[in-house]
C-alpha cells in the first residue's frame, strides 16, 4: 500500500520550528522555582492558622500554586510553539473579552468585592481572577498589531476644499488622527478600571501601551503632552476619591495608623530590615507569622528580604534584571517589527510591575494591591504570565541565526 507523501513545510512553519532563546526560558523557570519555595514559605503559617478556607493545612496555598505554575509551564511550552503571527488577529478578540470581564466587575453576583476595591470576578467553574490581567494582554497583542504596520498604511488623502478636509489634514499632519484609537482604547480601560478602583492596574495599561507607542516610533512630543495629562488625571482621581486618598496619606506616615491601614506596611519594613545581610534563613520570618496580613500577596518580597537577607533579595533582583535586558534584546533581534513590539510591550510589563511592587513593600510608594511577577500568589495571573514568556519564546524561535564570519 503506498504511503502518502509528506508535505513540505512551508517557510512560515519552518521559521516556528527554530529553538527558542535558552537564556530566557532558564531564567523564566529558575524565577517560577523560586517563587514557588517562597510562595511556600511566607504562606504555610497562615494557611495553618485559617481553618475556614485551608483548614489548618499548611501546604494548601502552595499545592495549588504549583498546580497552576505547572499548568502555566505548559502553556508556555504550547504558546512557544506557535507561529506568533496568529496573534494579530487574535488581538481584537483578545481585547473585546478584556472589555467583556471588566464590565462584568460590577455585575452583582458575579464582581468580587475585597478590601475596599471591585477588582475580581467568579465564574461559574473557573477560579476568582482578575480581569485587569486580561486586559494587560489585550492591550499587548492590539496595539502590537496595529501598530506593527504603522509603515505600510496608505496615506491619508483629504479634501482640503472642505473645513473637514482641512480639519482632520491638520490633524493627521501632527500625528493626532493615528492616535485616536490607541487613545480611545486606554482610555476606556482606564475608566474601567478607575471604577473599581484600581490604580496598579491603570499605572501598568498606561506603561505598556507608552512603551509600545514609543518602540514603534511615535513623536516624543506626544508622550510629554500625554504624560502630563496622565499625571494630572491620576492626581484628580487619586485625591478625589477616599480610598486612594486615604492611602497616600499612610504612604506619607504609617506610623499615624500602626494598628490600622499602616499596619502591613509598617510590618513589611520590620521584615526587611530584621533580614539584614544574609538574613534569617529560608522558612526562619517571624513576620509572616499573621503580623503582615496575606504575606503570600503582594508582600511575599518582604518575607524574601527577611529570610534571605540583602543578598538573597539582590540575587533575585538581579534574576529579574537579567529576564528584562535578554527581553529587550530579543525585541531588538526579532525578525519583524510586530514580533518586537510583542516583547517590548510584555517586558515593559515586568520591569514596572516588579518596580512597584518592591516600591510598594519598601514604602517608597503608596499601597497599591500589585504583585509580584512569578513571587505572588495567585494561579490565573501566573498562568498568564507564563503565556505571555510563551509569546516571547514564539518570538525568540524566528530570530534569524547570526551570519558566519
Amino acid at each position: 500500500m503506498a504511503t502518502k507523501p509528506k508535505r513540505d513545510l512551508t517557510v512560515e512553519e519552518q521559521l516556528a520550528r527554530g529553538p527558542l532563546d535558552l537564556p530566557f526560558l532558564m531564567l523564566v523557570l529558575l524565577l517560577t522555582g523560586i517563587g514557588l519555595i517562597m510562595v511556600f514559605s511566607a504562606s504555610y503559617a497562615s494557611a495553618y492558622y485559617n481553618e475556614a478556607v485551608t483548614h489548618h493545612d499548611p501546604t494548601w496555598y502552595v499545592k495549588r500554586q504549583a498546580i497552576f505554575a505547572a499548568a502555566g509551564v505548559v502553556v508556555m511550552y504550547l504558546t512557544s510553539k506557535l507561529n506568533y503571527q496568529n496573534f494579530r488577529w487574535m488581538s481584537i478578540f483578545v481585547l473585546a473579552a478584556a472589555f467583556v470581564l471588566l464590565i462584568l466587575v460590577k455585575v452583582p453576583h458575579i464582581g468580587v468585592t475585597a478590601g475596599g476595591a471591585n477588582r475580581w470576578i467568579k465564574l461559574p467553574g473557573l477560579p476568582q481572577f482578575q480581569p485587569s490581567e486580561v486586559a494587560k494582554l489585550g492591550v499587548i497583542l492590539y496595539f502590537s498589531a496595529r501598530l506593527a504596520k504603522r509603515n505600510t498604511e496608505k496615506k491619508r488623502k483629504f479634501n482640503h476644499h472642505t473645513p473637514k478636509g482641512r480639519f482632520l489634514r491638520l490633524m493627521d499632519r501632527i500625528g493626532l488622527l493615528e492616535l485616536a484609537p490607541y487613545m480611545g482604547v486606554l482610555l476606556a480601560i482606564l475608566g474601567l478600571l478607575a471604577l473599581q478602583p484600581h490604580m496598579s492596574g491603570m499605572i501598568l495599561i498606561l506603561a505598556i501601551g507608552a512603551s509600545i507607542l514609543f518602540a514603534a516610533g511615535i513623536h516624543l512630543g506626544w508622550f510629554v503632552a500625554g504624560g502630563s495629562f496622565a499625571v494630572a488625571a491620576l492626581t484628580f482621581i487619586i485625591f478625589n476619591t477616599d480610598y486612594m486618598a486615604s492611602r497616600i496619606h499612610i504612604w506619607q506616615d504609617p506610623w499615624s495608623d500602626p494598628l490600622g491601614k499602616g499596619f502591613q506596611t509598617i510590618q513589611s519594613l520590620y521584615a526587611i530590615g530584621s533580614g539584614g545581610l544574609l538574613g534569617l534563613g529560608l522558612g526562619n520570618s517571624r513576620q509572616k507569622f499573621l503580623y503582615i496580613p496575606e504575606p503570600e500577596n503582594d508582600f511575599i518580597f518582604s518575607i524574601a528580604c527577611e529570610e534571605l537577607g540583602f543578598v538573597g533579595a539582590v540575587l533575585i533582583l538581579c534574576l529579574f534584571a537579567l529576564l528584562i535586558l535578554r527581553g529587550y534584546w530579543l525585541a531588538i533581534h526579532a525578525r519583524d517589527r510586530f514580533g518586537a513590539l510583542l516583547i517590548v510591550g510584555i517586558t515593559t510589563q515586568v520591569a514596572v510591575q516588579t518596580f512597584l511592587n518592591i516600591g510598594v513593600v519598601t514604602n517608597l510608594f503608596p499601597v497599591t494591591g500589585i504583585s509580584m511577577p512569578f513571587f505572588s500568589y495567585g494561579g490565573t495571573a501566573l498562568m498568564i504570565q507564563l503565556l505571555e514568556m510563551g509569546v516571547i519564546l514564539s518570538v525568540s524561535r524566528q530570530i534569524p541565526a547570526p551570519k558566519a564570519g
